[in-house]
């Protein structure tokens, strides 16, 4: 995709996911249902570009996963390892992310953040976005 000085921006492949999910234990807030070899390899699977992964020097060192239904566009996982941030990694996927909802015919980004995720808020905040207190996220879990 894009190199921005030393970081390196490109779509994760089916390799790069156990190594995914190993960096969501360290860089991550919290765990989703969904956070298992079997559900990120069937999002690369049916999205090859979802996955944005920035590397520095070889190393992975953020993620964020840009989904798109042909209505909406959505955000998760921004990951930033936590040695890496406030260096540019969040601003840098972000901007990947919204290239690529720009291309797609996308006309407005949202983004699932934790609450309590308050050392993230600054992130989002600095890259235009906020949150919108009139709304509300209802989940049903579908599996076990």
């Amino acid at each position: 995709m894009a190199v921005m000085n030393d970081l390196s921006i490109r779509s994760a492949t089916p390799a790069d996911l156990d190594g995914v999910l190993a960096f969501w234990k360290v860089a991550a807030e919290g765990t989703s249902i969904s956070d298992d070899g079997d559900g990120v390899a069937r999002l690369v699977e049916r999205d090859p570009d979802a996955l944005i992964l920035a590397e520095r020097e070889g190393a992975l060192v953020g993620t964020v996963i840009v989904g798109f239904d042909g209505w909406r566009c959505h955000l998760y996982r921004l990951a930033v390892h936590p040695d890496q941030r406030r260096r540019g990694v969040g601003g840098a996927l972000l901007a990947a992310a919204e290239e690529r909802f720009v291309a797609l015919g996308g006309r407005r980004a949202d983004a699932m953040v934790l609450d309590r995720n308050t050392s993230a808020h600054h992130a989002w905040r600095a890259a235009g976005y906020e949150p919108q207190p009139q709304w509300s996220r209802w989940v049903k879990h579908l599996t076990g």
